[in-house]
């Protein structure tokens, strides 16, 4: 999830700073996610500062031309340091660019319909040539892995500590609902690396190129997704295929518990938050009646009152920003076809040793979690995070260490 989703309301989620940076709890939260990502080297904590100081709260075409001047000054840094051969400033200030320009991005949803979709694909595509060049600028640590799929392939990235080819335990990191590639650096691949392991961070069906290029969607059953990433993996003399573990993020913490019912090549995982059900997160919205023709059946009726409530052009939008990875675009389709993402029928089948993170405050699936613990046979452990630390709120973006 990225800042466009809600924040919590309640006072707990504002004690880490009692005033926070923002009014806006979706622009306090993404200044969260930025300053949490300079600890594992994207950016830096004065930029971010200086970045939020030049936003006005609550105006997304603000946040928007802020983060974009921004992330073109960073690539110009970079451009800067590769042709003066400083290939690790080049990648550090590339790596900025990046992740600046993704969080650009937040606002497509909050920008008015013509402009959104006028934006979404040349920014998209600014931000992932200044990741490419990450990868040119790493003296071949970090290769290009394309994984099969179906009929096509995924894009990957295998992230080395060197170029030696050694073979190396390796952190398989899926990413969440519409999280950047760079949210995988700052949430894994990084601390990967330090500790002398490979990452590998790809972009699934419905995930940033795969939705913005291909037009390919999400689908619940991702171990058809992961499996060919460990098929992929496994057979490449730099990776130990008997050390490799998962990493789920936001909706991924669904996604790779799913995909571990029926994947057992991993020797351990990680859910970051554990994800039970991920409807709920959409179905709380809904009042008592509209979820009575929602388990009726009533597709008709139920888009008649969908229709009449998204009167709002900005509800409208939402909307149908966060409908378009489904692939659906009727909201009893929608909302039907989200229900399909759970795990209660497959948690006892999952072998893998999983480590749950359950942060306070967390807003999209509070209390999933536990609930995931309570569904599984594998040996587990849930890990809390709390405001004691700063370390509350999804996926714990001012703790994550």
């Amino acid at each position: 999830m990225t800042a466009q989703q809600t924040a919590p309301t309640t006072a707990t989620g504002s004690r880490v700073l009692e005033e926070g940076f923002f009014a806006n709890q979706s622009f306090d939260y993404g200044i969260r996610i930025m300053l949490g990502a300079t600890a594992y080297g994207v950016g830096d904590v004065g930029t971010v500062l200086a970045t939020a100081a030049r936003i006005t709260d609550g105006d997304w075409a603000s946040w928007f031309s802020a983060w974009a001047e921004r992330a073109d000054q960073l690539a110009a840094v970079g451009a800067q340091h590769r042709d003066a051969g400083d290939l690790r400033g080049a990648g550090w200030a590339f790596l900025a660019a990046a992740d600046a320009w993704s969080r650009s991005l937040d606002a497509v949803d909050g920008l008015p319909a013509d402009r959104a979709e006028t934006v979404l694909l040349p920014t998209f595509r600014k931000g992932r040539d200044c990741w490419e060049a990450l990868i040119d600028c790493s003296d071949s640590r970090f290769v290009r892995v394309d994984v099969p799929y179906e009929n096509a392939t995924l894009p990957g990235y295998l992230l080395r500590p060197d170029a030696s080819g050694t073979a190396r335990p390796t952190l398989v990191i899926t990413n969440g609902s519409d999280g950047p590639i760079t949210a995988m650096w700052w949430a894994g691949a990084a601390e990967a690396l330090d500790r002398g392991w490979n990452a590998f961070v790809y972009d699934g069906p419905g995930q940033q190129s795969m939705l913005f290029e291909r037009g390919t969607t999400f689908r619940p059953d991702w171990e058809a997704v992961l499996t060919p990433v460990v098929d992929a993996l496994v057979g490449r003399p730099d990776v130990d295929a008997t050390a490799l573990t998962a990493y789920g993020i936001s909706q991924a913490g669904y996604w790779v518990p799913r995909a571990l019912a029926f994947e057992h090549r991993f020797v351990a995982a990680v859910a970051d938050p554990g994800v039970v059900d991920v409807s709920t997160s959409w179905l709380e919205y809904l009042p008592a009646e509209m979820l009575q023709l929602l388990d009726a059946g009533r597709k008709d009726d139920f888009d008649r009152y969908m229709a009449q409530a998204g009167g709002d052009p900005e509800t409208a939008r939402t909307f149908a920003y966060r409908a378009r990875p489904y692939g659906v675009t009727s909201p009893f389709d929608l909302f039907t076809e989200v229900r399909r993402y759970q795990v209660r029928d497959v948690a006892d089948r999952i072998r893998t040793p999983l480590l749950i993170t359950e942060p306070e405050d967390e807003q999209f699936w509070p209390g999933q979690s536990e609930q995931l613990a309570g569904l599984l046979t594998a040996p587990h452990e849930v890990a809390r995070f709390g405001v004691a630390d700063g370390a509350n709120w999804h996926c714990q973006p001012l703790g994550g260490g």
